[in-house]
């Protein structure tokens, strides 16, 4: 029997944007594929079931914020979500965790992602805190190389705290060791987080991009774009206290002048139009701090500008072809 690696969502609005639910990774058959990814590697036992384990849900409970239909017109995108081709859109539900095994989430969301890339579907995660990329990007390892863009107030390159070296503090400094990441950009940093002046040595030794929020306001988002080279395999991890807390304040770190909703959007579609968007995480959000639901919507909508650009740009078409091309059943 094969073991099950994610659980259906349970509450609210059952599924990310209205797709239809399908756990059973073995057979699936779509273009998209939303995945929850609620648990991270904890500091400490407090945190194993810490406010952004909830994020998963909190963030499909607001589809109807960030979606109101699926037959109306978007503005963002430029028409519906899926601009009338037959993209299949799944959730898969959140990865499953072991309360004898603390270790085991982490070997399930690796299992869980390479089997949606396996399936040849679009990654799109829900965490879960900032730890969760970690897992993500090894199930990557025969897909490179990758271009990891980063979207954080913070490094994230601490090796380790406490002994936990897959926390949510150290996800570029894992991936900055993963052979097939190819090149790092970190936009948006800014004010403090757990790096010392040693990560940030590191992080420079490393040769990784950092574009400061103050070097992106002074330049904008298409100078930072132009930096990125073309053509690239890109993977975007958005640490939600990386956008502004005016776009999402539902974050355990909120850092005032971050990247702004409009700038998201112009990344978005931006590294869309510049080569292949591999996959996207949206991180660190903590439900019991949000306004109004804000943070949930906003992540909403950054899917909804990805999928959107990523439709309008081809990604799907050739899978819409080949299953048109099948005898039917």
């Amino acid at each position: 029997m094969t073991r099950k690696l994610t659980s259906a969502p349970k509450h609210g609005h059952t599924s990310m944007l209205y797709s239809t639910v399908h756990t059973d990774l073995d057979t699936l058959d779509a273009d998209i594929a939303f995945l929850g990814i609620p648990y991270g590697s904890a500091y400490t036992m407090d945190e194993v079931t810490n406010d952004q384990t909830r994020a998963p849900t909190a963030v499909r409970q607001a589809t109807d914020r960030a979606v109101r239909l699926l037959d109306r017109y978007d503005f963002d995108i430029g028409g519906t979500l899926y601009d009338g081709r037959d993209v299949r859109a799944v959730d898969c539900g959140d990865v499953t965790g072991d309360p004898v095994d603390p270790k085991a989430h982490s070997r399930n969301a690796e299992e869980a992602v390479r089997k949606i890339l396996a399936a040849g579907a679009l990654p799109l995660i829900i965490g879960g805190d900032h730890g969760i990329p970690i897992p993500v990007l090894r199930a990557y390892d025969d897909q490179g190389p990758i271009t990891l863009i980063q979207i954080d107030a913070h490094l994230d390159w601490r090796d380790q705290i406490n002994g936990v070296h897959d926390g949510l503090s150290s996800p570029i400094r894992r991936a900055s060791e993963m052979p097939h990441v190819q090149e790092i950009f970190q936009i948006g940093i800014r004010a403090q987080g757990t790096a010392r002046p040693e990560e940030y040595e590191a992080a420079q030794a490393y040769g990784s991009n950092i574009v400061t929020a103050y070097e992106l306001h002074e330049k904008g988002m298409q100078a930072i774009l132009e930096r990125i080279p073309d053509g690239g395999r890109y993977y975007i991890t958005v640490d939600a206290d990386g956008v502004d807390p005016s776009v999402m304040p539902g974050v355990a770190g909120p850092a005032f002048g971050g990247v702004t909703y409009c700038q998201m959007r112009e990344l978005l579609h931006g590294l869309v139009r510049k080569g292949r968007v591999v996959g996207m995480d949206i991180v660190e959000i903590t439900p019991s701090k949000d306004v109004n639901q804000l943070t949930a919507i906003a992540a909403g909508r950054f899917f909804v500008n990805l999928v959107g650009a990523a439709v309008r740009a081809g990604y799907f078409d050739q899978r819409i072809s080949q299953r048109a091309a099948r005898p039917a059943a």
